[in-house]
C-alpha cells in the first residue's frame, strides 16, 4: 500500500485488500462493538457526503472535539476526503481556550461528542457567530435543544446517502482531488510561551512519519493499540490515525478515561504510547498497591525489582547476563514481573513508546526492568512528533535514539537541535512571520530544544533552550532534568525548579494526593483535604527524603553537584491547565509560574522559614475561588561531589 499518498486513499486500500478485518473497536456499555476496514471506509463517505450537502467544500476546517471515539476519528478522514481539514481541539479546554483556535480557524463546522462540548460550543458561538454547523455523536440530554445548525451525527449521515444518491460520483472526484501535499491537519500547540499556534501538517508528512515508525517495528494488521490520549495532541495523531492507517492495524477506544486500565487487561495491546505522565501516575499505582501488601509480598517485591533493576534491562536489550541471573530473572517474571505487566494492562506488549516530554531516566529503566519494551520518540508537533526514534537493541536510557528515517539532525553553535526531513511542518496556519523564525532558509526547523549528538548517533535532549540557565557559580542549570528525577517518586506528582542566576536552586513540589494519601491513612494520620495535606510536617519530611536521594544521584553525576536543591516548599493546590499554570498537555508554563508565585520564590532565597499566600483558583464549572494556606520552607540535605575515579 506504499502508493498511497493520501489518507482516504489508505483508507480505501484497506477497505479494498482486508474488508472484514477490524479496524476499530470501541467499548460501549460493557461491550465491545468493532468496525471492520469495509464499515469504516462506508462511514466515511456517509459523513463526507453530509457534510457536502451542508456545504463542507476543499479547504474548509472542520473541529473535532471529544473524548477518543471512533466515528471522530473517521470524522477527521471525512474531512480529509473532500480535502477539508480537521483541526482536533482539547476537550477538556473550556469555551474561552476553544473559541480562540475556532476563530483563528475560521471554523463553521464542528463534530463534537455530546453534551459537554456543545454546550461549550454554543457558548462559543455567542463570540463567533461563525460557527453555524455543530453535528454531535452522543444524543443524551440533547432532545429539546433547538438552537440553528444542531444535529446529530445519525442525521448527518442520513444526509449523506440522500446525497451519495444524487451524486453517486462526487465522493469519489473529491477523494482523487486531494494531493499528497495538501495541509492534512491543523493541530494547535500547547502554547506554553504565549497564544497557541495552527500548525499545518500534510498528507505526505504525517504519512511518512507513519510509515517510518511502522517498518521501524514491524508493525501490522495483527497488531493492536489503545487510544486513549487527547485527539488533539500530536502523539494521539501519530499512533492512532497516521501510523494506524500506514500499518493498519486495530484501534481500541476505552470506554471511558476512567476504564482505560481495565479495558487494556481485556484488550491486551500489542503497541502502547503514552506521555511521561502516564507511566509516573502507572507507577505511582503499582506503589501504593505494594504499600498496602502483606509484609512477604513487599519482602518478595523488593527482592525481585533489585535484581529487576541490575539485569532486566541488559536483558530485554540483549547485553551479557550470566546464566544464574537469567534464571533468578525468569523466576522473578513468573512471580512478580509477570503479574506486574498483567496488572498495567502490558502483559501482551511488544512495543511501547513514550513522548511529549523527556523522561526521567529511573522511570525508563523500571519499566525496561520488568520486561516492558518501553522506547523513546522524539519530535514535536511541528514535526509530527518524528525525528527520533529508538531502535530495538540500540535503547540507551540517556538518548532519544537516532535520527528516524527521513530524518536529518544538527546542533548549532548555541547548542539548540535543528532538524530537516520528511516531516517538517508546511506552515504555521496565517502566521508567516511565525513560520519564518522557526524554518531557516535551509528548511531546518529550530527545536527550540538544546542537545548533544554522540559518536553513534544518539541525540541527547538536555531540557527547552529556553529553560537551560547558568548558575552564578558557573555550573548549567537544567530544571527539566532535576524535575524528572524528583517525579520518579510516587509521592510527587509535579516538581518546578528554579536556579537560574541564583546561587542555589530551589523547588515547588506538588505532592500526589493519592500517593501520600493513602500513606498518611496507614499511618493513622487523619488530614482535611489537600492543603492540610500538603502542610503535615510528616509530608514535609517525606517530601524531604526523596529530595535528599536526589541530591545524592546529583552529587554523583559530573558537573551536576552544584545544582542540588538548596530548599523547597510544598504548593497549597495542585498545579492545573484552567489556572493557566500547565498547559493542556500537562508542561508547566514557567513564566507564567513564576510570575503568579514570586512571592514564594523571594521566600525561598530570602532565607524565611514560611509564608502566607492566597490564590485565585477556577474552577470546572467557571466559577473562581480562592486557596490560602501558610507555606514552610524545608531545607534540603545536600552532599558534597563526588569525584569520578581517573
Amino acid at each position: 500500500m506504499d502508493h498511497a499518498t493520501t489518507f482516504p486513499r489508505l483508507l480505501a486500500d484497506h477497505a479494498a485488500h482486508q474488508p472484514d478485518a477490524p479496524a476499530m473497536r470501541e467499548k460501549d456499555l460493557g461491550i465491545w462493538q468493532t468496525w471492520t476496514w469495509k464499515q469504516a471506509a462506508l462511514e466515511v463517505r456517509e459523513m463526507a457526503c453530509g457534510l457536502a450537502s451542508l456545504g463542507f467544500e476543499a479547504h474548509h476546517n472542520l473541529a473535532i472535539v471529544g473524548a477518543n471515539r471512533p466515528q471522530l476519528y473517521l470524522a477527521m478522514i471525512a474531512a480529509q476526503s473532500l480535502r477539508g481539514v480537521p483541526v482536533p481541539l482539547y476537550q477538556d479546554a473550556v469555551a474561552g481556550e476553544m473559541v480562540f483556535m475556532l476563530q483563528d480557524a475560521s471554523v463553521e463546522f464542528v463534530i463534537a461528542e455530546d453534551q459537554e462540548q456543545v454546550d461549550k460550543l454554543l457558548e462559543c458561538r455567542e463570540q463567533w457567530p461563525g460557527l453555524a454547523h455543530i453535528i454531535y455523536d452522543d444524543p443524551r440530554g440533547l432532545r429539546h435543544y433547538d438552537q440553528p445548525g444542531l444535529m446529530s451525527l445519525e442525521q448527518l449521515r442520513e444526509r449523506g446517502r440522500a446525497f451519495d444518491a444524487q451524486h453517486p460520483d462526487h465522493f469519489e472526484r473529491c477523494v482523487a482531488s486531494v494531493q499528497s501535499d495538501d495541509v492534512g491537519v491543523i493541530l494547535y500547540t500547547s502554547g506554553t510561551t504565549g497564544r497557541p499556534k495552527g500548525v499545518c501538517q500534510t498528507h505526505a508528512s504525517f504519512i511518512a512519519a507513519g510509515r517510518g515508525g511502522v517498518q521501524s517495528d514491524r508493525l501490522g494488521p495483527g497488531d493492536n493499540i489503545m487510544s486513549y490520549l487527547p485527539m488533539a495532541w500530536v502523539g494521539d495523531h501519530l499512533f492512532s490515525v497516521a501510523q494506524w492507517l500506514a500499518g493498519g492495524f486495530t484501534l481500541n477506544c476505552p470506554e471511558s478515561a476512567e476504564t482505560v486500565m481495565g479495558d487494556m487487561r481485556e484488550i491486551g495491546p500489542s503497541y502502547y504510547f503514552g506521555p511521561p505522565r502516564t507511566f509516573e501516575g502507572l507507577l505511582t499505582s503499582v506503589s501504593i498497591r505494594m504499600e498496602d501488601a502483606a509484609a512477604p509480598k513487599r519482602w518478595l517485591y523488593a527482592k525481585c525489582m533489585a535484581l529487576a533493576r541490575r539485569v532486566g534491562a541488559d536483558i530485554l536489550g540483549g547485553g551479557d547476563v550470566s546464566l544464574k541471573d537469567r534464571l533468578l530473572y525468569k523466576l522473578g517474571d513468573l512471580l512478580i514481573y509477570g503479574p506486574l505487566r498483567n496488572v498495567l494492562g502490558m502483559s501482551r506488549i511488544r512495543v511501547a513508546y513514550t513522548a511529549g516530554a523527556a523522561i526521567g531516566p529511573d522511570l525508563f529503566r523500571f519499566y525496561r526492568s520488568i520486561g516492558v519494551n518501553l522506547k523513546q520518540f522524539y519530535g514535536q508537533t511541528e514535526t509530527c512528533a518524528y525525528v527520533c526514534l529508538q531502535q530495538d537493541g540500540k535503547v540507551k536510557l540517556t538518548s532519544v535514539g537516532t535520527a528516524a528515517p527521513g530524518m536529518e539532525l544538527k546542533i548549532a553553535d548555541n547548542g539548540e537541535v535543528l532538524v530537516r526531513g520528511v516531516s517538517v511542518l508546511k506552515e504555521y496556519y496565517k502566521r508567516p512571520d511565525a513560520t519564518a523564525e522557526v524554518l531557516d532558509d535551509q528548511g531546518f526547523f529550530h527545536t527550540g530544544d538544546a542537545g548533544v549528538i554522540d559518536s553513534e548517533g544518539h541525540l541527547r535532549i538536555i531540557d527547552r533552550a529556553k529553560d537551560v540557565g547558568r548558575m552564578n557559580g558557573g555550573a548549567m542549570f537544567a530544571p527539566n532534568y532535576i524535575e524528572n528525577k524528583l517525579k520518579f517518586f510516587p509521592q510527587i506528582k509535579e516538581a518546578v525548579c528554579f536556579g537560574h542566576q541564583r546561587d542555589e536552586v530551589c523547588a515547588f513540589i506538588n505532592i500526589d494526593y493519592e500517593a501520600v494519601g493513602n500513606w498518611a491513612e496507614r499511618r493513622g494520620m487523619p488530614y482535611g483535604g489537600y492543603v492540610d495535606l500538603a502542610g503535615k510536617p510528616e509530608v514535609l519530611n517525606l517530601i524531604a527524603e526523596c529530595i535528599g536521594q536526589v541530591n545524592a544521584d546529583l552529587a554523583a553525576e559530573e558537573g551536576m553537584a552544584d545544582t542540588q536543591i538548596a530548599r523547597f516548599l510544598v504548593l497549597h493546590k495542585e498545579l492545573d491547565p484552567d489556572d493557566d499554570e500547565l498547559t493542556r498537555t500537562r508542561k508547566v508554563r514557567r513564566g507564567h509560574i513564576a510570575q503568579k508565585y514570586g512571592v514564594l520564590i523571594d521566600a525561598l532565597y530570602s532565607g524565611k522559614s514560611e509564608q502566607h499566600i492566597e490564590t485565585q483558583v477556577k474552577f470546572e464549572d467557571g466559577r473562581t475561588g480562592s486557596v490560602s494556606a501558610t507555606l514552610k520552607i524545608v531545607p534540603a540535605q545536600r552532599y558534597p561531589a563526588v569525584r569520578a575515579a581517573a
